[in-house]
């Protein structure tokens, strides 16, 4: 899926913002949860994690996570800048928490995240999508995102 503008209908959500290094203990577990559901392995086997910790914290580093947190801290929905170019940036690591799921914070969220991207990274937004994740898929749509194509991984 693609869009290359903001929506003119969903107000961006004024609670996401980029995390700050000093939040890694906070984004982590969300970040577990978003792989391990996504994946259906959690990233903390094999190495214990490692790579995956350097790759959330380059990403954090970088001023390219977002996150919403509720009043006791914990994260209520995530995203990530993967991938970027001057020409187009990629969406990943879309996650709501399971109690918040069903309240309309992923388009707002969405559209928070891809503020930032088309002011800061590039003009095109870019993100992958499981076809069977139909509450995902519609809130991307809300936010003006266009299927372009198909893609398939295989894990093993």
């Amino acid at each position: 899926m693609v869009t290359d503008r903001l929506p003119d209908d969903i107000t961006p959500d004024p609670y996401v913002r980029r995390v700050r290094k000093d939040e890694m203990d906070t984004i982590m577990p969300a970040c577990v949860a978003m792989f391990t559901e996504e994946v259906g392995i959690s990233p903390m086997a094999g190495d214990g994690g490692l790579l995956y910790q350097a790759r959330v914290a380059e990403l954090v580093g970088a001023g390219r996570s977002f996150a919403r947190l509720d009043d006791d801290g914990k994260v209520v929905f995530k995203a990530e800048i993967g991938a970027a170019t001057p020409r187009a940036c990629q969406v990943q690591g879309v996650w709501v928490a399971p109690e918040y799921r069903g309240r309309g914070l992923a388009a707002p969220g969405m559209a928070a995240v891809l503020r930032y991207a088309l002011a800061d990274v590039a003009p095109v937004v870019s993100l992958y999508v499981n076809d069977y994740n139909t509450a995902a898929r519609a809130a991307y749509r809300r936010v003006g995102f266009k299927e372009v194509g198909a893609f398939m991984s295989v894990l093993f």
